[in-house]
């Protein structure tokens, strides 16, 4: 099998030596990106606003029919290129198109990094603060709190720190940098979840946040609910930036691509389930409403933590696991970035690491102080800088380059299966989801998502 259609014209990388995970090492690197903030607040906020535990079973149907396909796809698509996220299509076809359409989910990659830095960094800021007990004082407006905190400069510093360390943890390497990183923080994260799972389940009144999330109420679904559950299905895994197609680059040609897709989608089902089991029969015990979304996290549970018993320790390791998913992800997204400018410059991955980080720390500043900061007046059709990049990045460039992955995967590219290790039927099934199921309900997500498609 020929996979390197094109290489002649590949620069070559300064200081690459063909770095690859380890299996498990990259399974947790790939868990560690798709076990996002997505999994610690959106979820329980969709669930919470759809349902519960219907919710989560039509979630479940959905990773399956649609995310773990695209999941594979892209992973087949880093390994058989052995490049970047845009690179890799081109090696693939020797077709220059569908490698620009490829440089989407890098340059998406790169907008995302440029607010996402600035949400992790809340969640230190928070961990922090938990800790120390700073956070938690006798009649305090925790919406007050938040807005004060956004609107002051602390948020560029914190957005910086997120930088730093992740740029630092890339620039030490596929497996001396991403998988050690990861194979401390995934179990650490395991454990916290753990912890504080016990910890809301002995609350009084807790019972009833567990019923809410485990008791299935179908007539509460509808046709939004089932794109809403599609979208998370997809963005959940980190598909259409990239992410997981560069991480695929570095995954050694004995793993089972098959197999390490069922792993990593289980480990974003058990970890938004244990997930869902910290936050409803919190939010029930204290009598918090389950589905406000960002404020969840950083105005309603708060006032939770203050009123527990050693709050501040359980408030500080929630926000510490919060921490750990973003930083993370945060790495998976700015690899992506990183790995193009080393193919494509022929940079070091040190030089390239430092440039990026610095560059999507600049233009990310404007998105930090743009959330009640000194440029929240700034709202141009309605929405801050903030609001537009994650409306620009989550809801019209990842959904266009999850289409290019299933296009290209099941139209463009004939080797997919014999570098995905499918054949027969499962190679079938795969290639039906890919031509003719992803891609509906793809555009489907993406019309809801841009206001053209509403119910």
């Amino acid at each position: 099998m020929r996979n390197d259609q094109g290489s002649e014209n590949v620069p070559k990388v300064k200081g690459e030596k063909g770095e690859r995970f380890t299996s498990s090492g990259f399974i947790l690197a790939a868990i560690g990106s798709s076990v996002g903030l997505g999994n610690m607040w959106k979820f329980p906020y969709i669930t919470g606003k759809h349902g519960g535990a219907a919710f989560f079973l039509l979630f479940i149907v959905c990773l399956i029919i649609v995310g773990l396909p695209v999941l594979l796809a892209e992973m087949t698509i880093g390994r058989g290129g052995r490049a970047n996220a845009s690179l890799s299509f081109y090696k693939l076809t020797n077709k220059k198109i569908w490698g620009y359409f490829g440089f989407l989910s890098v340059f998406t990659a790169f907008l995302i990094m440029t607010y996402y830095a600035v949400v992790a960094g809340w969640t230190l800021h928070y961990t922090m603060e938990s800790f120390t007990g700073l956070l938690y004082q006798p009649g305090a407006d925790y919406k007050d709190k938040f807005v004060t905190f956004a609107a002051g400069y602390w948020p560029v510093f914190w957005q910086a720190v997120v930088i730093i360390l992740s740029g630092w943890v890339i620039a030490r390497g596929v497996s001396g940098g991403i998988e050690k990183f990861n194979k401390i923080l995934i179990p650490g994260f395991l454990i916290i979840l753990l912890v504080l799972m016990f910890r809301s389940l002995t609350l009084p009144g807790s019972g009833e946040g567990v019923r809410f999330f485990l008791e299935p109420d179908f007539s509460k679904l509808d046709a939004e609910s089932a794109l809403i559950a599609l979208g998370h299905a997809f963005f959940s895994l980190s598909l259409g930036m990239g992410c997981m197609l560069t991480y695929g680059s570095y995954v050694d040609k004995r793993q089972s691509l098959g197999t390490a897709t069922l792993a990593i989608g289980f480990g974003d089902l058990v970890y938004a389930f244990i997930a869902g089991l910290v936050i409803f029969p919190t939010v029930f015990s204290y009598g918090l409403k389950p589905g406000e979304g960002v404020g969840l996290a950083f105005m309603a549970l708060p006032a939770a933590f203050a009123q527990m018993p050693m709050g501040a320790i359980f408030g500080g390791l929630f926000f510490l696991l919060l921490a750990i998913a973003a930083l993370t992800s945060a790495v998976s997204i700015l690899e992506v970035p990183v790995a193009y400018a080393m193919h494509r410059w022929g940079w070091t991955r040190k030089k390239a690491a430092i440039l990026i980080s610095v560059t999507c720390f600049v233009l990310g500043i404007p998105c930090a102080l743009s959330v009640g900061g000194v440029l929240g007046s700034f709202t141009p059709g309605g929405k801050s800088i903030f609001d537009w990049v994650d409306f620009v990045t989550a809801y019209v460039f990842m959904p266009i380059g999850g289409l290019v992955v299933t296009l290209f995967t099941g139209y463009a590219w004939k080797l997919a299966g014999e570098e995905a290790g499918l054949n027969g039927f499962w190679y079938r099934a795969w290639m039906f989801l890919l031509k003719v199921v992803a891609p509906i309900m793809i555009i489907l997500v993406f019309l809801y998502s841009v206001g053209l498609l509403s119910f």
